[in-house]
């Protein structure tokens, strides 16, 4: 479903429940939804993004998806994609394995390439978008072609940096909204890490790819990636690896965001509690396959979660108690953009743009190119407080037109 203008739909919705004479509490019961979801719907502080919702939404109002889905002049975001999307899904397409197999062989500095898929890594936690496109578009060819002219030790050494760079771009990837592009890096990934015999390296390439099928809505997939391999992981639990540990709890956090965006608070709370035990057995918070899992980054995804299901005042008190000092510069400013989530649904613009500035300070090409952040600021445009000092400004900045 294209984005509507979300306070004419919940004009229509509040018309359509008073004709029905249901109160917002009846009416969230009858679609499975809560109070203040419906309110925030009514409010325009909630969009409805999936066709499956408005439907369901449309049947309990006895009214045909029509009435609601009404059309209106929007803003809309410039078509123009950043720089990084494009320099990486260029480097993902290009017939680097087919060179590498024609090419004469040549020396392969494994260490130097290792050291650089771990500088991948150091720009993508950073939120360098720029400065990893730049990388990886000599550092993929090369691992392509090293890959395919070593062997033994070596040969393994390159595939698990061949992995991590992957990897990288994949995480990347996804925050630029770039789906297919992410897909394929995180096929590539867990192609490499199975070849270097690494399963913890393939768990990782799991928890990237329940990322992946979320960007796309394909929460049914996310939900079966992650519970797939969280299973799996159980021997190496047993055997006593933190690293396992770490990346269990890091899927259980996907599928506690899976859960909560089909509106199944109660599962997203039940995994939300097992990603809380395994944090509490790890005892720190760490960065174990480049998931910096561990009890900080799990209320970081209990705010998430909070947001997904419409509970603001929720997300705001764990927020606010939330210490990110020590995680990297991405999962700062994405806790950031999260509180800007809850003060939109509580219809507070002028935090709501306070709190992106904050977070553009800590990682502007995170904020200027996620599209969470271009939503918030294209609803804020749209609605009848879109005259909000800085709001402008900002919409300038991250290269929205109206």
């Amino acid at each position: 479903m294209l984005p509507n203008d979300a306070k004419a739909l919940g004009r229509r919705v509040a018309l359509h429940r008073s004709k029905r004479g249901l109160s917002q509490k009846e009416l969230g019961a009858q679609i499975n939804r809560s109070e203040s979801w419906v309110s925030q719907v009514e409010r325009g502080a909630r969009r409805i993004d999936r066709m499956s919702v408005l439907e369901t939404l449309a049947d309990a109002l006895a009214v045909p998806v029509a009435d609601l889905a009404v059309e209106s002049n929007v803003a809309t975001a410039a078509t123009e994609r950043p720089r990084a999307a494009t320099s990486l899904s260029l480097a993902l397409s290009s017939s680097d394995a087919l060179q590498a197999v024609l090419s004469d062989v040549a020396s392969v500095d494994v260490d130097r390439l290792g050291s650089q898929a771990a500088q991948a890594w150091e720009f993508a936690h950073g939120s360098r978008y720029e400065d990893l496109s730049h990388l990886l578009t000599t550092l993929l060819p090369e691992l392509e072609y090293a890959v395919r002219k070593t062997t033994g030790v070596d040969r393994r050494r390159v595939c698990v940096a061949k992995a991590k760079a992957y990897h990288a771009a994949a995480g990347v990837l996804s925050k630029m909204g770039e789906t297919a592009a992410a897909w394929v890096a995180v096929d590539r990934a867990i192609t490499a890490a199975e070849d270097a015999d690494d399963p913890l390296l393939m768990a990782e390439g799991a928890f990237r790819l329940a990322i992946v099928f979320q960007n796309a809505r394909r929460f049914d997939l996310a939900k079966q990636t992650a519970e797939s391999a969280a299973n799996a992981l159980g021997r190496l639990i047993d055997a006593g690896e933190p690293e396992a540990v770490a990346l269990r709890g890091a899927l259980y956090l996907q599928l506690a965001v899976a859960s909560a965006r089909t509106n199944d608070g109660e599962q997203a709370y039940a995994y939300l509690g097992r990603a809380r035990e395994a944090a509490a057995q790890l005892g720190a918070d760490r960065n174990d396959y480049n998931t910096e899992f561990g009890p900080t980054n799990v209320m970081l995804y209990e705010v998430n979660v909070a947001i997904e299901l419409g509970d603001a005042g929720h997300a705001l008190r764990v927020a606010a108690k939330a210490d990110t000092t020590q995680l990297s510069p991405e999962r700062q400013a994405r806790l950031l953009i999260d509180v800007a989530r809850a003060h939109a649904q509580r219809r507070q613009p002028q935090l709501m743009v306070s709190i992106l500035r904050q977070a553009e300070q800590i990682a502007p090409e995170q904020i200027h190119t996620h599209p969470i952040v271009r939503e918030l600021i294209e609803d804020a445009l749209r609605s009848d407080q879109g005259d909000v000092p800085d709001l402008q400004q900002l919409a300038n900045d991250v290269g929205l037109i109206n």
